[in-house]
């Protein structure tokens, strides 16, 4: 595999750096899924602080091959991240630069591939790894609101908008809630298509509209059929549901199916 050939030689251009403490390697490398569509997810451990300074991120990018562009990860709440594309071969690699403290926090447990002095072992020893789960209350608080906002921008006519944001609910709400109970890890719709029951994902297909009003409408009333659904199964009693809200949003519904 052409990440496994990659991650061998970012290996050999760091052996020998003074300023690393070691590599691992997180993502599908984890779970032996790595196939020729996946990406690399490197963990490099330096002893100064890079991560956040995108010159000195590059600056390391740039000794590892053929790096085509590189930008931070902003987008995504991670500035220590620099996401790569690389030539010879066409590779798609995520760097994270933190140091020994840092590496102690993290969301899953990663493999290592360079460990100077034993101290990213030590680490790992010393840490757990906790991954982040949605927090259902905040869903809860939100998801009535959200679906009221979608009538709005399906009655004015401005699709785009609300087709746009069935695909933010099934990442947000959908494709996390669906591998909780498939006892898989809330990666959103990460590989939902391999990971979860057949029924689930014929549910969470059928939030997939076309560009058509009736098309967006009926899709919403799927998606509150799964909310409800969900909530359900996975819900417990600590969680305070919003049913005044999902009662007056609900009757908006049918007062917008009529126009429609």
């Amino acid at each position: 595999m052409v990440q496994v050939e990659f991650a061998e030689y970012v290996k050999n251009v760091l052996i020998h750096d003074k300023s690393v403490i070691g590599l691992a390697v997180a993502g599908s490398w984890l779970t032996n899924e790595i196939d020729k569509y996946s990406d690399l997810d490197l963990i490099l451990v330096t002893k100064e602080k890079i991560g956040g300074d995108k010159n000195k991120m590059l600056a390391f990018a740039e000794k590892f091959g053929q790096l085509l562009s590189g930008f931070t990860g902003e987008h995504v709440g991670e500035p220590r991240v620099l996401i790569c594309l690389y030539d010879n071969p066409l590779l798609h690699v995520d760097i994270k630069f933190v140091t020994l403290e840092e590496f102690h926090f993290r969301i899953e447990t990663p493999v290592i591939l360079l460990d100077t002095d034993g101290k990213l072992q030590e680490a790992l020893n010393s840490s757990t790894a906790k991954f982040p789960y949605p927090d259902y209350q905040w869903i809860e608080d939100r998801f009535w609101i959200w679906i009221h906002y979608v009538l709005l921008k399906i009655g004015r006519g401005e699709l785009f908008e609300a087709y746009d944001f069935l695909a933010f609910l099934r990442m947000i709400v959908f494709g996390p809630l669906f591998h909780i109970k498939n006892k898989n890890l809330p990666r959103g719709v990460r590989r939902v298509e391999m990971q979860i029951d057949k029924a689930d994902f014929a549910e969470l297909k059928s939030t997939l509209p076309i560009y058509d009003k009736q098309s967006i409408l009926e899709s919403l009333q799927n998606a509150v059929f799964i909310y409800q659904k969900l909530r359900l199964n996975l819900f417990d009693n600590n969680i305070v549901l919003q049913n005044a809200t999902e009662q007056r949003v609900l009757l908006y519904f049918e007062e917008i199916k009529q126009q429609i």
